[in-house]
């Protein structure tokens, strides 16, 4: 096979980089984009996506390994280390700082069996999302490279001391590029369903991983639900994309004296519903509707809630749809703003990776600004600590969150 790319000692091909290009992986930031190579890998070479690659810099100094794909984003690193080998072992220790970490920010513990293990590269392993569910491990590939990986993956999961996971369940169907042509499937890998019940902070959860969004529930709200529950007491609570009704379950917890779930899935409304009723069975407080939620808050009574949460999906999952996604922002927050009572608190969420912080400040700045409501910050949130950001990849913030206090 004819090609010019050369190879390590120990095989791996080899990607070189401009001249220039090697700044921001001296600053280990893990992203090799494809315009930073000298030329992307042709059918000729021998490589195919999920490979293992070793990146140079233009004068041939050897900077790091990772697994290539064809994209954007042409290779994520795994290490920057040019003698480190990625193989069980390498998977075993960045699995075993992972749970180090969680361990010293109190998870698991008694309250909560919920949470991230792995958050791609807030813990050093680009491409892979690993959220805990009790004794069940769900596992999402976001590259081809983890996809490859995801046995040996799985295999060091269930061998953690102290984790407890039986089941790995692998859910990458919607996650992988599906150019690479992988059909992924969604399976278990190992173990078997047993119950799909967790627990955070000491609320219980019904965790439908097998059909629900993401791995099955946004663990990433955590520390914002307990926040909504101290605001809760005494207030009329409108929770708008609900999806599960985390936020409508801590507010019922912490005193709400109505709560409204929306959601125009019916089916996020029956799972809203069933773990309203695991947690305060027949409880009169809680009503739900099937409905979009611009058209909900558009026909409501002006001063109809006291508390209103806007946590939709993400608005912009690229670049390509910033513009569009802050007009979706201004809109549904000026809604908001026009018909929460006075005195009223907005708790509003972005978890568009392709919206800044800055970005949706001013779109919810903007938005106040239309209706004329004298509104001040009370916190400004984000996602709780076992979805760490990497000082050297500041994307990996993506969830923004301001909590409002309207006059």
């Amino acid at each position: 096979m004819k090609t010019d790319i050369d190879r390590t000692a120990k095989g791996l091909p080899v990607l070189r980089l401009r001249r220039g290009k090697e700044e921001s992986l001296d600053r280990f930031h893990p992203w090799v984009f494809s315009g930073a190579l000298t030329r992307m890998p042709e059918e000729s070479d021998g490589i195919e996506e999920g490979d293992l690659v070793a990146v140079a810099a233009s004068d041939g100094r050897i900077i790091g390994t990772g697994h290539f794909q064809i994209g954007s984003i042409a290779v994520r690193m795994l290490s920057f280390d040019a003698d480190e080998d990625i193989d069980a072992a390498f998977f075993r220790t960045r699995l075993s700082d992972a749970m180090a970490m969680r361990r010293a920010v109190g998870l698991p513990s008694e309250s909560t069996d919920a949470f991230r293990l792995v958050h791609g590269e807030g813990d050093f392993l680009p491409g892979l999302v690993v959220d805990i569910y009790g004794d069940t491990a769900v596992m999402q590939a976001h590259s081809p490279g983890m996809h490859f990986a995801r046995n040996v993956i799985a295999d060091e999961i269930t061998a953690l001391q102290g984790l407890g996971v039986t089941n790995v369940y692998y859910k990458s169907e919607t996650t992988l590029p599906y150019k690479a042509h992988l059909d992924p499937q969604n399976d278990y890998i190992t173990g078997a369903y047993s119950h799909n019940i967790a627990t955070e902070n000491g609320l219980r959860f019904h965790i439908d991983w097998l059909r629900g969004q993401k791995t099955g529930f946004f663990v990433d709200q955590r520390d914002n639900r307990s926040l909504l529950g101290q605001y809760s007491r005494g207030r009329s609570v409108l929770n708008m994309f609900c999806y599960t009704g985390g936020f409508s379950v801590y507010a019922l917890a912490g005193g709400a004296r109505e709560v409204i779930s929306v959601d125009s899935s019916s089916k996020a409304i029956s799972l809203t519903d069933a773990n309203v009723e695991l947690n305060f069975p027949g409880d009169s407080r809680h009503k739900s509707h099937s409905v979009d939620a611009f058209k909900y808050l558009e026909g409501m009574e002006n001063g109809a809630h006291d508390l209103i949460i806007l946590d939709p999906p993400a608005f912009a999952k690229h670049r390509s749809a910033l513009q569009s996604a802050l007009r979706g922002y201004r809109r549904l927050n000026a809604l908001a703003f026009e018909k929460i009572a006075p005195g009223g608190i907005l708790f509003t969420f972005s978890c568009s990776q392709a919206v800044n912080r800055e970005q949706f400040r001013l779109a919810v700045f903007t938005a106040a600004a239309q209706t004329g409501r004298k509104v001040r910050i009370l916190h400004q949130v984000t996602q709780p600590a076992d979805h760490p950001v990497s000082i050297y990849h500041p994307e990996g913030e993506y969830l923004k969150g301001l909590v409002l206090y309207v006059s």
